[in-house]
C-alpha cells in the first residue's frame, strides 16, 4: 500500500503528463511551421507542468523516490524528442544536438550508477534546472521562427552551451561527493 501511495501523487501525474507530451511534439514537429503556435502553447504547458510538479511535491509533502526519477526523466525525454526532431528537420546544428543528448545520456547513466551505489536517487539540482530552462527558451525561439541572428537568441544559445558543460560538470562533481560518502545523509 505504501508503494501505491508513492506512485499515486499529483506531482507524479504532472510529470507523467509531461512525459507523454513527447508524442504530440514528435508528430507535430514534422509540420512545425504551420503548427508553430500550437507547439508553443504545448511547450509552455509542458514547462508549467515542470514547475508545478516540484511545487506541489514540496507543498503537499509528496517528494518521492519515483518523483525524483520521473521528473528529470520527463524533462530529458521531452527535450530529447524535441531536439532530435529539430536536428532531423535541420533547425539546430549537429554540435548542439550532440551536446544536449550527450549530456543527458551521461547524466542518466551516471544517475543509475550512483543510485545503485548509494541506494538513493539524487534529486535534480538548480544548475540543471536552469540549463533545461535556457535550452527550453532556445527551443521556443526556434519554434516561433525568431531570427537566429538577433542578439537575444545568440545570447541564449551561447549561454545554453556554457550551461550544458557547466551543469554536466556540476553533476559529475556532485556524484563524486556522494560516492565518497560525504553526503549520504542529505539525499
Amino acid at each position: 500500500m505504501n508503494k501505491l501511495k508513492e506512485i499515486n501523487t499529483f506531482s507524479n501525474y504532472l510529470s507523467l503528463t509531461r512525459l507523454l507530451l513527447a508524442i504530440p511534439f514528435w508528430i507535430m514537429l514534422d509540420n512545425f511551421i504551420p503548427l508553430r503556435y500550437y507547439l508553443f502553447v504545448l511547450a509552455v504547458f509542458g514547462a508549467l507542468t515542470d514547475f508545478l510538479d516540484g511545487h506541489f511535491a514540496r507543498k503537499l509533502n509528496q517528494v518521492t523516490e519515483l518523483g525524483k526519477i520521473i521528473d528529470p526523466l520527463a524533462d530529458k525525454i521531452c527535450i530529447g524528442i524535441i531536439i532530435t526532431k529539430l536536428f532531423l528537420i535541420g533547425q539546430i546544428p549537429s554540435f548542439y544536438f550532440y551536446m544536449i543528448i550527450g549530456r543527458d545520456l551521461l547524466i542518466f547513466i551516471g544517475g543509475i550508477y550512483i543510485t545503485k551505489k548509494i541506494g538513493k536517487v539524487l534529486p535534480s539540482n538548480m544548475l540543471g534546472k536552469v540549463t533545461v530552462f535556457v535550452i527550453g527558451i532556445v527551443i521556443l525561439f526556434i519554434i516561433l521562427g525568431i531570427d537566429k541572428g538577433i542578439l537575444p537568441y545568440l545570447i541564449l544559445f551561447y549561454t545554453s552551451l556554457v550551461l550544458i558543460v557547466g551543469s554536466f560538470l556540476g553533476y559529475l562533481f556532485r556524484a563524486l561527493e556522494f560516492l565518497k560518502g560525504n553526503k549520504y545523509e542529505s539525499v
